[in-house]
């Protein structure tokens, strides 16, 4: 099965504990958990406070993405409001490997981020050091956008330097991912399939999980 980590940033936020609930109640293996600084991204959306409150009604592990500038600042209070993985992006830090062993530091995975126009080569010398590394299918900061097909070759590329490096890195695929790119995703060496419009958008969310997870 493919690991899915439906994102809360398309849910209804009026109903954001029954969207926990429908997550708990499907074959999902993370929640993915956006927070945005109106920097890094123009938008801004959930805080520490809310994300403590997720955690006390999830049932599956926090993969929290930060699209924040300088997001080392914030280690540990991802920690101390539940996250499990800590995702942040290549561009965002000027040192990334003093970031990620502070992520490892404070007792949970960490992940590094890679916006679109940002080449899979540029890891090569932090590979070894990640639990995961997520790429953006859309420019990140808003929902609901047309994915990149340029994301195909670049999980390919990824893939074939994990093995190399024999890393134990997991890739995620963040943005426009549905019952039509994901099985790309998938052949090309995806692990993780990051959805939110999908999911939330569709009649039966719990079903769109599911669907997902069993494409693999």
């Amino acid at each position: 099965m493919t690991q899915v980590s439906p994102s809360l940033l398309a849910s209804d936020f009026t109903r954001l504990g029954e969207a926990v609930g429908t997550i708990n109640s499907s074959h999902a293996s993370m929640i993915h958990v956006d927070v945005m600084d109106g920097m890094f991204v123009p938008n801004i959306s959930i805080g520490f406070p809310v994300i403590s409150a997720i955690s006390r009604v999830a049932e599956k592990p926090l993969d929290v993405h930060m699209m924040v500038t300088a997001p080392g600042r914030y280690i540990n209070e991802v920690r101390d409001s539940g996250g499990w993985l800590m995702c942040v992006h290549y561009e965002a830090c000027t040192h990334l490997h003093r970031d990620i062993s502070a992520i490892h530091d404070a007792g949970m995975k960490a992940g590094v981020a890679l916006n679109p126009a940002t080449p899979v080569e540029l890891l090569e010398d932090i590979i070894d050091d990640v639990d995961l590394v997520l790429l953006m299918s859309v420019n990140p900061g808003f929902g609901g956008q047309k994915f990149i097909p340029n994301t195909i070759s670049k999980v390919k590329r990824l893939r074939q330097m994990i093995a190399r490096r024999n890393s134990g890195a997991m890739i995620e695929i963040d943005g426009g991912v549905d019952l039509t790119t994901a099985p790309a995703l998938i052949a090309a060496g995806a692990d993780v399939l990051v959805a939110g419009s999908f999911v939330f958008k569709a009649p039966d969310p719990i079903g769109a999980i599911n669907a997902l997870s069993e494409l693999g």
